[in-house]
C-alpha cells in the first residue's frame, strides 16, 4: 500500500494540474447539468399521468 501511495505522489509531481483549465471544465458541465434541470422543471408540468 505504501509503494502504490509513493507512485502516487511520484506521478502528481511529473504532471502538474493546469487548475484554471479543471475549473472550466467544472464550470461548463455544472452550467449544463443546471440548464438540464432547469428544462425538467420548466416543461416538466405538462400531460398529466393517468
Amino acid at each position: 500500500m505504501q509503494s502504490l501511495i509513493i507512485l502516487a505522489s511520484e506521478a502528481a509531481e511529473e504532471y502538474p494540474v493546469n487548475h484554471a483549465l479543471a475549473w472550466g471544465i467544472g464550470g461548463i458541465t455544472l452550467a449544463i447539468l443546471m440548464g438540464l434541470m432547469f428544462a425538467l422543471l420548466a416543461f416538466g408540468g405538462g400531460r398529466e399521468h393517468s
